[in-house]
């Protein structure tokens, strides 16, 4: 079958997004984020993003996101963007959307600039059950010893309506081959049984902090909206940076502006872009494996 999609970015963030507001959620949508995220083989992404009828009697859409292994993900700061700035541009011309999803509620986004939208990201936690973290304590995860990879670590466990496991360093942030092995050896650990995203940061300015990032799911990526949030929580709660002030987290494929707020709320700002569009064959789908 022929599928229409536009493939779009938020700091070289990319997912394939496929309108469905009209007929719902298709059964085959975990199978689709596989074969259609394939690099080099297919459209290629970071995984798939479904729009849908809303949930809520004053949402606009619901959005579903799959990463490029065919799980689904809770929440993406980066994709909640260019949904929004999908629905700007395809029906709904408002300067203030709302945007549903299954488990992380609802995400209110303004439009702050030509293709510039701030979204509520909502509250942070560090409480190990919301990270989905076992054998580490009951208190607040911060600065706690974890081995993995054959060396040891102090890690800051941090939810954005998904997990994160934030490490600080003095150097520039690891990237390529060596981020792929921290970043796999730190997500998979048996603390984190259900997975947990992985940033690597380096302050590098009283307001500024240097990003790479290694996403459940996806593997590593240019950049991570929640990902960014969880950073900047974690530098406020360890008295890196301060509350209430704008922190532009600097990840490869650009930079976020976060505020983390007085109440624990946290405030994303960034770009939203539509990169192309097109139709593509859809093969017959065959369950889908994980790839990363």
């Amino acid at each position: 079958m022929k599928l229409n999609f536009t493939k779009m970015q938020g700091a070289g963030n990319d997912y394939i997004y496929i309108d469905c507001r009209a007929a719902g959620l298709p059964s085959d949508a975990a199978a689709w984020a596989v074969q259609l995220s394939r690099r080099h083989f297919s459209v290629g992404a970071d995984g798939v993003i479904y729009l849908c009828p809303p949930l809520r009697a004053d949402g606009d859409a619901a959005m579903r996101m799959f990463n490029a292994d065919g799980s689904e993900g809770v929440m993406c700061g980066n994709g909640v963007r260019c949904a929004a700035e999908f629905l700007y541009t395809h029906g709904v011309r408002r300067d203030c959307i709302r945007i549903d999803t299954p488990s992380a509620g609802q995400r209110v986004l303004h439009r702050v600039g030509d293709g510039l939208w701030q979204v509520e990201m909502g509250r942070f936690t560090a409480a190990p059950d919301a990270v989905g973290a076992v054998g580490l304590g009951g208190g607040l995860l911060l600065d706690v010893p974890l081995c993995a990879g054959g060396r040891a670590w102090r890690v800051h466990c941090v939810a954005m309506g998904n997990p994160h496991c934030v490490l600080f360093t003095h150097e520039p942030p690891p990237t390529g081959a060596e981020l792929a092995a921290w970043g796999r050896a730190l997500g998979h650990h048996p603390a984190f049984p259900g997975g947990i995203n992985v940033e690597f940061a380096q302050p590098i300015s009283p307001t500024g902090l240097a990003v790479t990032v290694w996403e459940r799911g996806s593997g590593a990526t240019l950049a991570c909206g929640t990902g960014a949030c969880a950073v900047a929580a974690a530098a406020v709660l360890t008295g890196r940076c301060p509350r209430g002030a704008p922190i532009l987290v600097q990840l490869p494929g650009g930079t976020l502006e976060v505020c983390v707020q007085r109440d624990d709320t946290v405030l994303l700002t960034g770009d939203a872009a539509a990169t192309f569009s097109g139709t593509v064959l859809i093969q017959p789908c065959k369950a889908p494996r994980g790839v990363v």
